[in-house]
């Protein structure tokens, strides 16, 4: 079966914080599954290095948006990497190959009758002497009322035109724009609507509840053609005869991202890209849930346009994480930056706690103590220590080498269990409850090891006693097996000391006699300081 998994693109305008992390870590867990059940999958994503966020920080900055899209791009693929995610191609929008593509798709488009040339009102900045692209425009969103940009409303999750905001600004000035007649191309979305209409009541299934509501909500207005060219400083040019001077609009340009980096990945690595946008194959696009429609409803549309029937199979959006209770803002620095996070902590406790915690249904909060407490509890006083206190054992009372024994069956049911429970609910996007399952049979093993007394036996009953750290060995084993799609760093690191490389998804039955690598503990214990220094920094912020 082929897989391929689209995490959505950050913009190059900002370094990351942990509320962009927690909506794409589950597109990592899943990539990591289905690698382990052995199917082929595709794990893509890249920075988004156009578009006025850019323009709007080099401006400030006085530099070229050049050096603005470098610096975040390097950074994300920092933190990226330092976080263990396996993209198989994180790209970038403006690399050669993906301008190339996206010039392609809308020559495409254009000859297929799609894309259609129309007089606009638009916003004109005096005082800046230019149309304004839709994120130098600012107002009051018409539906709730709250202060938005011209292309989206982040509150009500609603796209816009800048025409439809009130008390409009233009954000480089403060002034207000005037309305004046212009040009642009726009693509036939209405053309869709039934296709789409049909798509998504199929979907009821595999779609998270914000997805399925947020689309229909569109499709019950209407769906309205939009507009694909701007005159932006900062893009991909139209490939289009009198429309040079234009740039591709940052919506059509980043979601083809997609589909052009994994033919930019075929065409390196000399493989059948194309397979994994064939019917058969299942899609998962994992994002927040402001970038709803436009995975549900203009990506597939654009697909559609140049002949690919291809669909959202699995749409996992989340929902938004709030830190210390109120709203993360970018602007006021009330953030926890992913660059600084990862450098003051284990990255496998900030994947567990933002996977355990994770805004699957609604948002949810991240606070610095119950980070620390998730830690000092789950991943150290239940994992680590079953796994410390059976390693320890094994070292001192059995020379180092996992002693003979007999798998207890209901372990064995449990753990097959596992593999079948948490497989379907790493699949269907559940992860909050797919990792707490885990940790119940972790707590469960806890309390095995504590019932049999194997410290007592080692010296009456021999033969218990090894039987007992032999199933306690053989549950870790499986354990780190079962979470190395959520938490791979220490996963890994038990199977290097219990000489084990392979990632499966079936029960692990490791032989006894097998001697134990150099070993140590798997988390560290954090102070509960941390928590009022961190709470500080940010209240300082």
């Amino acid at each position: 079966m082929s897989i391929f998994i689209g995490g959505a693109w950050p913009y190059a305008n900002g370094s990351l914080h942990l509320g962009h992390l927690a909506a794409l870590l589950p597109g990592d867990v899943i990539a990591r599954y289905f690698r382990a059940k052995g199917e082929d999958v595709l794990y893509v994503s890249g920075s988004d290095c156009h578009g006025t966020p850019i323009s709007i920080r080099a401006k400030n900055e006085n530099v070229l948006p050049q050096e603005i899209a470098d610096r975040y791009h390097s950074e994300f693929k920092y933190c990226f990497e330092k976080l263990s995610f396996s993209y198989d191609c994180y790209s970038r929008t403006d690399d050669a190959h993906h301008k190339e593509e996206v010039q392609r798709i809308i020559s495409l488009l254009y000859d297929n009758g799609l894309i259609y040339q129309k007089e606009v009102e638009q916003l004109y900045c005096h005082s800046c002497n230019q149309f304004l692209p839709d994120r130098f425009v600012e107002g009051v969103c018409p539906i709730c009322k709250n202060i938005a940009r011209g292309d989206q409303c982040d509150a009500c999750s609603t796209i816009l035109d800048p025409l439809d905001l009130q008390d409009r600004k233009c954000k480089l000035c403060g002034n207000e724009p005037k309305i004046k007649a212009g040009s642009q191309l726009f693509f036939q979305l209405s053309k869709f609507q039934d296709r789409l209409r049909a798509h998504l009541e199929a979907s009821k299934e595999n779609w998270r509840i914000n997805a399925l509501n947020n689309t229909e909500r569109y499709l019950n207005e209407g769906l309205q053609d939009r507009a694909i060219s701007r005159d932006l400083p900062w893009g991909i040019d139209i490939p289009i005869k009198g429309y040079e001077d234009k740039k591709v609009y940052v919506w059509i340009d980043a979601v083809l991202g997609y589909f052009t980096v994994s033919k930019k990945w075929g065409t390196e690595n000399k493989l059948d890209w194309e397979q994994f946008w064939r019917k058969d194959t299942t899609s998962y696009f994992i994002h927040g849930k402001d970038n709803i429609p436009f995975h549900s409803i203009i990506f597939p549309a654009l697909l559609n346009g140049i002949g690919y029937k291809k669909m959202p199979d699995k749409i996992i959006s989340s929902e938004y994480v709030t830190l210390e209770g109120k709203k993360i803002s970018t602007s006021n620095n009330w953030a926890v930056w992913v660059l600084e996070f990862i450098q003051r902590y284990d990255v496998d406790a900030i994947r567990y706690f933002l996977i355990a915690n994770g805004p699957e249904k609604r948002d949810a909060d991240f606070s610095w103590r119950e980070f620390i407490n998730s830690n000092n509890g789950e991943l150290l006083g239940a994992y680590g220590n079953l796994v410390n206190r059976t390693l320890v054992f094994i070292k001192k009372y059995f020379n180092n080498s996992i002693p003979k024994g007999e798998a207890d069956k209901e372990i064995i049911r449990n753990i097959e269990t596992l593999y079948n429970e948490v497989g379907s609910k790493i699949e269907n996007g559940d992860l909050r409850s797919a990792i707490e399952e885990i940790f119940e049979f972790i707590r469960s093993i806890n309390k095995y090891f504590d019932e049999k007394t194997p410290w007592i036996t080692v010296n009456t009953e021999e033969d218990d006693c090894s039987n007992t750290i032999y199933n306690c060995i053989f549950s870790i084993i499986n354990i780190a097996n079962l979470l190395n799609p959520f938490l791979p760093s220490s996963s890994q690191k038990i199977k290097e000391w219990l000489g084990y490389k392979e990632n499966t998804w079936e029960p692990i039955t490791l032989l006894s006699g097998i001697e134990l690598g150099a070993f140590g503990i798997l988390f560290e214990r954090l102070d509960k300081k941390l928590a009022e220094e961190e709470l500080a920094k940010l209240s300082k912020a």
